[in-house]
């Protein structure tokens, strides 16, 4: 009898992160001044070798690593130290010779600095198992240090913070969390006490601090004598080890056991006394890391539109190679419209993305006329409000799209959605972002301006299909702005119940209105791609904004146990 060998699914391949996205080379492609272009271009294409070289043969064996606490070393001393995986270790190395930091402040580039750097993070965020965690708060750290006036502290740390030497390099925590509130940070129990030195030392619990090993860290705490809330808070520096590697007088008590980003050694720690300097002021901390929150919330985007395009282009290459029911599933119609419009979503996000990231890059030189900077105060919270939830959702749909290989650990696929579920939560959740949407058009407007950009994407489109897509969009941005105005002059409780919807829909169709722009851009140069996408997101609607009475809300509510 003949034995005969049991099928074997051939799994996904990963392709050329750079090559394998025309997303990204068509956007590169109408954006970047031709002088500029060869460069940055260039620079993403080393990278991507680099990564289908070194992180994603290493990202597979490394799977089950996680990093370690170590409390004790072996004569009792307490080091509490932090041991990395070895992928994290490659992607330290990498990310700082590669200046995923620096590029923004070398700005060789100019207005287009921030275009490449994020460029080179989108490449980079699907292979080091969230190793951008410690990057985004390092690159707010370096911006809140370049402005904060603090010329020592800039001095101390911005040359390692930047350095592309990874013996030199360093990344900043980012201590905001307490047990009293995550988004409410004005509730913060920490408290500063001057000693007769002159040394600000910190007294207090963080429940949450990300990338606990990082050399240094900024973080809130109030002076002694200080008011309640945001406004007594202070933003001091912190060094958390000394020369030898020992804790400086605080206590790292655990790795937090999350649901995703497991590699990421996120930490309870409680400050004993911590030695501390002043980054400004001691006082209006809250706004003092404005800078800071800009940024993460960017690296927050960015990263959720590069895991949406990972995640779709492996449950398409799998769709290749998969033989069901006669035929690949690459050829069954319902599975290609399915990943269709997963792909139309992606595409959507990234434009909205790199809209706000093209107009950080302007505002940092200071090209950023006055409407542009109202505009890029309200697209960043939109971005990563809107890109959050669609990441969820897209990684969600994609591990379905593998039938139970999706629901299976040593697949690699079911971090693909562990991961993502922090991307809606992590510096700020839909809710809070929602409130700061319309805290941002409270202080500085912007409406006007994202309306007007969207309007302008209808005019600029000489294709019918376009322009209807485009209309679509400009209905509900126009729509939005109707509602806002008839909800604030009802109160304000009428403007927050429905902040989400509104804020989501101004979101998804300045989203749309881009995607059309570059589709209008692909077409006149005969490609079709970009504009199939803008009408598949159209039809999958950009509108959140129905009018709901939030008496209902209580109604349904106040009957559930």
């Amino acid at each position: 009898m003949r034995v005969v060998e049991p099928f074997c699914q051939e799994p996904p391949r990963v392709g050329d992160p750079f090559e394998c996205d025309p997303m990204l080379r068509g956007y590169l492609e109408r954006v970047l001044p031709p002088a500029l272009r060869p460069d940055i271009e260039a620079d993403a294409q080393s990278l991507a070798r680099r990564i289908r070289e070194e992180l994603v043969p290493l990202q597979q064996s490394d799977r089950t690593s996680e990093p370690r606490l170590v409390n004790w070393d072996p004569w009792g001393r307490r080091i509490d130290r932090v041991e990395h995986t070895a992928l994290w270790r490659s992607c330290e190395r990498l990310a700082a010779e590669r200046g995923l930091v620096a590029i923004a402040y070398e700005r060789a580039h100019g207005a287009y600095s921030r275009v490449h750097q994020f460029v080179l993070v989108h490449l980079f965020a699907p292979f080091c198992d969230v190793y951008t965690c410690p990057l985004a708060m390092s690159d707010g750290a370096a911006r809140i240090l370049e402005t904060a006036g603090n010329a020592a502290l800039a001095a101390r740390a911005l040359p390692h913070l930047l350095s592309r030497d990874p013996a030199r390099f360093w990344t900043s925590g980012q201590w905001m969390t307490e047990s009293t509130g995550g988004s409410d940070v004005g509730l913060s129990e920490t408290v500063a006490v001057r000693d007769p030195d002159g040394v600000w030392r910190l007294y207090g619990r963080k429940w949450f601090t990300s990338a606990a090993a990082s050399q240094m860290a900024l973080t809130l705490a109030r002076p002694q004598g200080n008011g309640p809330g945001g406004r007594g808070l202070a933003l001091f520096y912190v060094e958390p080890r000394d020369a030898e590697g020992r804790p400086r007088n605080l206590v790292v008590h655990r790795l937090k056991d999350k649901l995703g980003t497991r590699k990421v050694p996120t930490a309870e720690i409680t400050l004993e006394g911590t030695p501390a300097e002043l980054v400004g002021e001691p006082r209006d901390g809250v706004r003092a890391i404005a800078p800071m929150l800009t940024l993460t919330r960017t690296w927050n985007a960015v990263c959720a539109v590069s895991g949406m395009r990972h995640a779709v282009s492996l449950a398409l290459d799998y769709a290749r190679r998969r033989v069901a029911f006669g035929a690949p599933l690459a050829r069954k119609p319902l599975h290609v419209e399915t990943l269709a419009d997963l792909a139309a979503e992606t595409e959507a996000a990234f434009q909205l993305t790199f809209a706000a990231v093209e107009l950080l890059g302007r505002e940092e030189v200071g090209e950023a006329n006055e409407a542009e900077r109202r505009l890029l105060r309200l697209l960043v919270p939109l971005a990563k409000l809107v890109t959050g939830k669609q990441a969820v959702a897209v990684a969600s749909e994609a591990l379905e799209c593998f039938g139970g290989a999706g629901y299976v650990e040593d697949t690699g696929l079911p971090v693909l959605l562990r991961d993502a579920q922090v991307l809606p939560i992590w510096e700020g959740t839909t809710n809070v972002l929602a409130l700061d949407v319309l805290r941002a058009l409270a202080r500085e407007g912007g409406l006007a301006e994202l309306v007007a950009h969207v309007e302008a994407s209808e005019r600029e489109s000489s294709d019918p299909e376009l322009r209807r897509a485009a209309g679509a969009a400009v209905q509900a941005v126009r729509g939005a702005a109707r509602w806002f105005e008839g909800a604030a002059a009802r109160g304000s409780e009428s403007v927050e119940a429905g902040a989400r919807r509104f804020a989501l829909t101004l979101g998804r169709g300045f989203a749309l209105a881009r995607l059309v722009r570059q589709a209008s851009w692909e077409l006149e140069r005969g490609r079709g791609r970009a504009a199939a996408a803008a009408r598949r997101f159209a039809a999958l609607g950009v509108d959140a904004g129905r009018e709901l009475d939030p008496a209902d809300a209580h109604t349904v509510l106040d009957a559930w146990g």
